[in-house]
């Protein structure tokens, strides 16, 4: 370490991203794959909206919750993997200081609409399948709303905090960055100063962020089954849990790699976990989304088709 470097600030001016892969035999394999992910993930995750748009049994609002959960799935993946596939095809790793917390911030503000969006959607088949009667009054189009704009509000705000935190940090060097996109666990690493105020943000905002709405989301689904173990009709029931199925899947993936990358400070020897991790985060996870909303609903599948092949079917 350069001592004069750690008093001036930072010094390095860039970051170098070692990608997922050092073997440039395997670059163009991994190119092909994460485009392919890619034009999936965006294609499926639009798809998905279209269809909300386009369907009227489809303006409810849980569907309006996935509809905004597509577009956080299409901003989450479009901020890492672009600048990815083009660093592979440049064969040039280095990212400007600024571009790194730049994409490190848009990644936390969409992960975060995402912690809050899924407990506004185990809110909503509380109030569905419990509070029926006043369903319509507690879950009105300016509720939907509100707890949009709440959701973009908090994540903008722990996006905020971690991203100037990480601004007082000093990098003197080394500045290589063994993963495929910028994030705070790695970035740690890499500091030449004390770095435990981050890690205590880290810790107190993760349990914020994801801690206290998965405490929601797990009494809201307690109550959930409660009621409809009260259901007589066995069609009745085998429809609401799979309403249920559905959210709870995507909840598990979702807050099951994110406690497992923040709520413990990476190593150089976990690095390749943190990479698959990672992929988890930003391609498997919005990947698999509209397939899991999609699979076996059949008011999804019929406007899904309609999008698709542009004309109305018969009922």
């Amino acid at each position: 370490m350069d001592p004069e470097a750690a008093t001036n600030g930072t010094a390095v001016t860039e970051f170098i991203l070692l990608g997922l892969l050092e073997t440039e035999k395997l670059q163009s394999l991994v190119f092909v794959l994460f485009l392919f992910a890619y034009l999936l993930t965006v294609g499926g995750n639009l798809s998905i909206l279209a269809a909300i748009l386009v369907e009227p049994k489809l303006h409810t609002p849980m569907y309006f919750f996935l509809g905004n959960l597509s577009v956080l799935d299409v901003g989450c993946i479009t901020v890492t993997i672009p600048s990815m596939l083009g660093r592979l095809l440049s064969h040039k790793r280095a990212v400007p200081y600024g571009a790194c917390l730049t994409q490190l911030f848009f990644f936390h503000q969409l992960a975060g609409v995402d912690c809050f969006l899924l407990t506004a959607m185990a809110y909503d088949r509380f109030l569905a399948i419990c509070r029926p009667l006043t369903y319509s009054t507690l879950m009105s189009h300016s509720v939907q709303w509100i707890l949009v704009a709440v959701s973009w509000a908090c994540a903008l705000t722990n996006a905020l905090i971690h991203t100037i935190a990480l601004t007082t940090l000093n990098f003197c060097g080394p500045n290589e960055v063994n993963h495929f996109y910028c994030d705070l666990p790695q970035l740690f690493q890499l500091s030449c100063s004390s770095t435990q105020l981050n890690e205590l943000l880290l810790f107190g905002l993760g349990f914020l962020m994801t801690g206290l709405p998965v405490i929601l989301i797990i009494t809201s689904y307690i109550h959930v089954a409660a009621a409809v173990l009260q259901i007589r009709s066995v069609e009745g029931r085998k429809k609401a849990f799979f309403t249920c199925g559905s959210h709870l899947t995507v909840v598990c993936l979702f807050y099951g790699t994110g406690i497992f990358n923040y709520m413990r400070l990476g190593t150089e020897e976990a690095s390749d976990k943190d990479k698959g991790v990672g992929i988890f985060n930003t391609v498997i996870n919005p990947m698999l989304n509209p397939l899991i909303y999609s699979l076996r609903n059949p008011d999804v599948q019929g406007a899904l088709w309609r999008v698709l092949v542009g004309r109305r079917l018969l009922t």
